[in-house]
């Protein structure tokens, strides 16, 4: 559940940091005739997520084990990448956000109506799609059957919206490089082990081979069903007796990826030197009163 909550927070945080801060903009500028264009892309950018989601869990419903077990593999090496690539992206433009989305949404005012739609649909439907994504493949992970999965995804969506309310009003303020630096950590965590699971399910779709051959087995020392197991597996998706196909790909990915997330900006690409960050630490400027 926590680790649901967590992609609903980060995810929802970022749609709702995008969208306080067009709209404070065009609230400050005087345009608040731009304000429908906006919502209407925002909405449909909720709509094809949540529609997203439900063929996900509903058209998977009709194939067989191995094609289940193929698809949900699949989808979740898919969701690893679009999350890995969110969270380096977002630690490089977090400083600068603001300035990119006021560039974006100045061209898009000189455009019309549909531009504006369409730079809110983009700005937003990104992250619903991958939300939809990455929740998916951890309920699917999980395989226990209850609603905990989606109520802690709910749960952390819905705390980002209360954020970004309170962002937009000037109530909130907090370092955003820093915030987003450290859940982008624990997702490279939650990351690494969506990406172990879903090679474990290629290996029971029989699409990889070794699904039999496990390096070691610790059951009767954390069994599955017990509190502690249950809150490993729904966090970290915690296996006690893992093939050692999982074991390689989950190192292979953490050590790399989180060594590389956590050097300075810049320094991975051989610039010394990063876009200036935007005035008040990147923190969205108080919107006026109506």
């Amino acid at each position: 559940m926590f680790s649901n909550y967590l992609i609903g927070l980060r995810e929802g945080l970022e749609a709702s940091l995008v969208v306080c801060i067009l709209i404070a903009y065009l609230v400050k500028t005087g345009r608040r005739d731009a304000l429908r264009p906006i919502w209407t892309g925002i909405g449909v950018a909720v709509a094809l997520a949540l529609g997203f989601g439900c063929a996900l869990e509903f058209g998977s419903q009709e194939l067989t084990f191995e094609a289940q077990e193929a698809l949900g593999g699949s989808l979740s090496v898919l969701a690893v990448a679009l999350v890995t690539w969110m969270v380096f992206w977002m630690k490089r433009t977090a400083r600068h956000l603001k300035s990119e989305l006021h560039d974006k949404l100045d061209t898009a005012l000189q455009m019309g109506t549909g531009a504006l739609v369409a730079t809110a649909f983009l700005a937003v439907g990104r992250e619903g799609l991958e939300t939809s994504l990455f929740v998916w493949t951890s309920v699917h992970a999980a395989g226990d059957g209850t609603p905990r999965p989606l109520i802690g995804a709910a749960l952390g969506i819905l705390t980002a919206v209360v954020l970004g309310w309170l962002f937009y009003r000037g109530a909130l303020r907090i370092n955003l490089s820093t915030f987003f630096t450290w859940t982008g950590g624990m997702l490279v965590v939650v990351a690494a082990g969506v990406l172990a699971y879903g090679f474990h399910d290629l290996q029971e779709a029989n699409w990889l081979p070794g699904l039999y051959d496990k390096p070691f087995d610790i059951s009767d020392t954390i069994p599955p069903d017990s509190w502690y197991g249950t809150l490993l597996k729904g966090v970290f998706n915690f296996q006690p007796d893992p093939t050692k196909l999982q074991v390689t790909v989950w190192l292979l990915y953490l050590i790399p990826t989180l060594v590389l997330f956590l050097l300075p900006v810049g320094f991975a690409s051989g610039k010394g030197k990063v876009k200036a960050p935007d005035e008040q630490g990147s923190r969205p400027s108080k919107a006026p009163q109506a």
